[in-house]
């Protein structure tokens, strides 16, 4: 399903830079460096290179989600056009909060960095800004997390797909 999603996404940046498209894709949420790793794998990409790219297409978004989400949220939930939107936003957002909470600094990098359906940078950084986490710790939980989240996929995509594909 990831697979073909980040395949769809490789295809409408058809024509633009592959590091360039690895970058972008990671710094979508959903996807982040999992899919850009596995778009790195799928153009045949240097694996280093690729790790590095994605990392920083990742955690660019991080320091703004962790500071400016909340007072963004509590400003679109005035809106009526929004409102449902950024509500359903938070309320998946809380309903995995319990990952986090317990264990704080442990459950956040956990939470960012296995890559699980659900999990991420995005998600965990926005359930830290709303649990009012401190934010040093978070961001460097969340940092870390992003590592291990790319440890991981790069044992699976340039392991298990990489070997498929070649």
């Amino acid at each position: 399903m990831v697979e073909n999603l980040v395949v769809s996404i490789i295809n409408a940046f058809n024509g633009l830079d592959k590091n360039l498209v690895i970058f972008l894709i990671s710094c979508m949420p959903i996807l982040e460096l999992r899919g850009g790793l596995i778009a790195a794998t799928l153009l045949k990409l240097n694996p280093i290179t690729s790790f590095i790219i994605c990392f920083i297409g990742n955690i660019l978004p991080i320091p703004f989600i962790l500071y400016f989400i909340t007072p963004l949220f509590d400003k679109l939930k005035k809106t009526k056009f929004l409102n449902k939107f950024v509500t359903k936003i938070e309320n998946k957002a809380y309903s995995k909060k319990e990952q986090i909470e317990k264990k704080e600094f442990l459950g956040l990098l956990l939470f960012v960095g296995i890559p699980l359906p659900g999990t991420g940078a995005w998600t965990g950084t926005l359930i830290a800004s709303m649990i009012n986490m401190n934010k040093k710790k978070a961001l460097l939980a969340s940092l870390l997390g992003v590592v291990l989240a790319g440890i991981i996929m790069m044992i699976f995509s340039y392991g298990l797909i990489g070997n498929l594909i070649n």
